[in-house]
């Protein structure tokens, strides 16, 4: 199960991986090479709303992760293909096709997990996939700029054909990554015959006339996700060549600081889910992780100091966020609308990486890399006056997002003993 979202998670990262090669290989500029991560993200605009729908009502989850899968695959092997025939316009049908698998699969990856593991180890489940999926990042970012000088060397040259053959290499990931959904579809279905299991729901009812009923809370949590993820994952697809070129990193060096970020969430996301659980207090401990990743920000834009303390920094805030921020839905929004907050939040999250992308790649063309750490830094302050106003809107409306964890069990034993009586 963990495993699932391995290859998709492998190859989202593989432009940044290989950054230098694809801008030198295809004659492309930043601009253009961004948009490789737009491509990914402009249809999970919408598919975001219909993932859980075509899980629950369509195929089942059973044959919809594999169809996830099949998506991821052969949008990977795209990609591959546009590369190695030098044709940049079907490397970015490759990157949607990529993109209507990848998110997707994240959705069914998340039902298995709760069908399975509900009222039991549920938390640990999700952390375990949250890190074997940073891993599965770390790995490509550590490892692909090795598979291509390897090509190189076999092929006598750089090019093309080479990059084509490389990204091809790392597609075998993806085939794994089927291969286990393969896997999991026929253990779901022994475990359905052998314990009369119910195949697993999303359980998302997607409406869109609720977001109309959408709180200010909510709509200030939807700012702060997208104004925070536009200045991490757009800044981590250029991060290799900007170290490279301020710092002086060689490519493995670059790879290792790019990837620093992943290799810290994948063992503090379980461990801050469970700091957030036992001490409640959400709006303080997003507010920290929006001011730890601005300083990180202002290090790396203005200062030459070692970046690895930058990127550490922002691998630490960047797990802390996560773990905050999307339980804090949960709370201003009623169960009935719990699906469609989220896959509003996940729509509007990859609306805003869509157009920052480009926007960062059109930045880094014309004016350099310390606008563009000006631009991620003015994105970092958006979210944090968001946060500050969701304390304040909180604050005024009686609201339990900043609640300790201990006064909201002790609220929830008094309403349920309420109820009894």
């Amino acid at each position: 199960m963990c495993f699932l979202g391995f290859g998709s998670y492998f190859c989202y990262d593989n432009p940044a991986a290989l950054q230098t090669q694809v801008q030198r290989d295809m004659k492309v500029n930043t601009a253009q090479f961004m948009a490789l991560y737009a491509w990914y993200s402009w249809p999970n605009v919408v598919l975001c709303f219909f993932g859980g729908f075509l899980i629950d009502r369509v195929f089942g989850i059973r044959l919809g992760t594999v169809i996830f899968s099949i998506f991821v695959c052969v949008g990977q092997v795209v990609f591959a293909l546009g590369a190695l025939f030098n044709t940049f316009w079907l490397m970015e049908v490759g990157r949607f096709i990529f993109g209507i698998g990848g998110e997707s699969l994240a959705v069914a990856q998340n039902t298995y997990a709760v069908s399975w593991f509900k009222g039991k180890e549920l938390n640990l489940v999700f952390g375990l996939q949250l890190s074997m999926a940073r891993i599965g990042s770390t790995v490509n970012m550590n490892i692909m700029g090795w598979i291509y000088s390897r090509v190189q060397d076999l092929l006598g040259s750089a090019g093309p054909s080479t990059l084509g053959l490389a990204l091809l290499i790392g597609g075998v990931t993806c085939v794994f990554s089927l291969s286990c959904a393969l896997i999991l579809a026929y253990l779901d279905r022994r475990a359905e015959k052998l314990l009369c299991k119910e195949q697993g729901k999303t359980g998302e009812v997607i409406k869109l006339t609720d977001v109309k009923d959408f709180s200010l809370s909510l709509w200030l949590i939807f700012v702060i996700c997208v104004c925070y993820y536009a200045a991490v994952f757009p800044f981590i697809g250029l991060g290799k060549v900007f170290f490279i070129e301020k710092f002086r990193f060689s490519p493995q060096e670059a790879s290792a600081i790019n990837s620093i970020v992943y290799i810290i969430s994948a063992p503090m996301s379980p461990v801050f889910g469970l700091l957030v659980d036992k001490v409640g207090k959400n709006i303080i401990w997003v507010l920290c992780a929006v001011l730890t990743t601005l300083a990180s920000h202002t290090m790396l834009a203005f200062t030459f100091w070692n970046p690895w303390i930058a990127m550490c920094l922002l691998g630490v805030a960047y797990s802390l966020l996560a773990c905050a921020l999307w339980p804090m839905v949960a709370f201003v929004v009623p169960e009935h609308q719990l699906g469609t907050a989220y896959g509003f939040m996940q729509s509007i999250q990859n609306l805003g990486l869509a157009v920052i992308a480009i926007a960062a790649g059109m930045i880094l063309d014309t004016r350099g890399y310390l606008f563009l750490e000006v631009f991620f830094s003015a994105c970092v302050c958006l979210s944090l006056i968001a946060v500050v106003m969701l304390y304040f809107v909180n604050h005024l409306s009686g609201g339990d997002l900043n609640w300790s964890a201990k006064k909201r069990a002790k609220l929830q034993k008094a309403a349920a003993s309420e109820k009894e009586s």
